[in-house]
């Protein structure tokens, strides 16, 4: 058998863009975000109601989805991985609205199941890890779509230990800069647009601290405009038979939920729904070589 490996520089050029922008109030984060190609805009503040927007989205070809509503949110995200369309980038602007409200959502989901009559729900701030525990979801989808993405934050003061202002960060899920693979900071100096390099997996393109005249075509010139421009390939999900299948035969062999859950787990899908066709058809066919060793019978 051929070892079928590939070089480090040839799995990277492969890879979608997946990139987090954040800055404060009217310094061009939603006009950097939707200057990439065929942008599929989620808006979550209304702010896209602007028609300097518009006119840019407009001749972009791109639309808009307006919710900051997190199941609505990944509901969209499921249809652009498995649905066929031309947009090429997908752009939640800002994550902050979406996060805010998810975290109170949470807290009143938990607090609609607690014993407890006076129960908040925010207790140990179990709402917040319920909260960031839906978001991993979402960004273990939003790293299976085949399409750019970027993310935009408000950003907030940030404090060192003696409560001394020392700069900017984002304000949303506090894991951002672990999960994406490129972190800017969009400043506004005069009539320059510029972004700051404040995380990267890309160090030879966007070096640790680089500072440089944010344009689309900058972005593409140094990450590839080929990458950036090509399109979409949908991804199939199991079928509704393939997951009946799945099931049956779970039960059969009486698959302890343990291992159900490590396939998940390794396929980052939160349900047997998110398994891709391939993935669950090569379970199925594991176990039905399995029930064959066993001479097992009634399937």
């Amino acid at each position: 058998m051929a070892l079928r490996a590939k070089a480090p520089k040839e799995v990277q050029v492969q890879k979608r863009l997946k990139a987090f922008f954040y800055g404060m109030p009217k310094v061009g984060k939603t006009t950097a975000a939707i200057s990439f190609p065929k942008p599929y805009l989620i808006d979550t503040e209304r702010g896209s109601e602007n028609n300097a927007y518009t006119d840019i989205l407009e001749r972009s070809g791109g639309v808009i989805f307006q919710t900051s509503d997190f199941n609505e949110i990944l509901k969209e995200i499921k249809s652009l991985m498995t649905e066929k369309h031309e947009y090429k980038t997908l752009i939640i602007d800002p994550f902050t609205m979406m996060y805010n409200d998810l975290v109170e959502k949470c807290a009143e989901e938990l607090r609609s199941k607690a014993k407890e009559h006076d129960a908040t729900g925010m207790e140990f701030g179990r709402h917040i890890a319920l909260a960031d525990k839906k978001v991993r979801h979402m960004i273990n989808l939003l790293y299976k779509l085949d399409m750019n993405v970027i993310i935009t934050s408000h950003a907030k003061k940030e404090y060192n230990d003696k409560m001394n202002v020392i700069g900017t960060t984002f304000d949303c899920y506090k894991k951002m800069d672990y999960v994406f693979d490129l972190i800017l900071e969009i400043q506004k100096r005069g009539k320059r647009r510029v972004a700051i390099t404040k995380g990267t997996r890309f160090p030879a393109e966007f070096p640790e601290d680089d500072t440089f005249d944010f344009s689309y075509d900058e972005i593409a010139n140094r990450y590839g405009r080929e990458i950036l421009e090509r399109d979409a390939k949908e991804i199939e999900f199991a079928t509704p038979d393939q997951i009946e299948e799945f099931k049956h035969y779970v039960e059969i062999l009486k698959i302890p939920q343990e291992s159900v859950q490590k396939w998940l787990d390794k396929a980052d899908a939160e349900d047997v729904t998110e398994f891709s066709k391939e993935i669950i058809q090569k379970l199925i066919n594991s176990f039905i070589d399995t029930i064959n060793r066993k001479g097992a019978t009634n399937v």
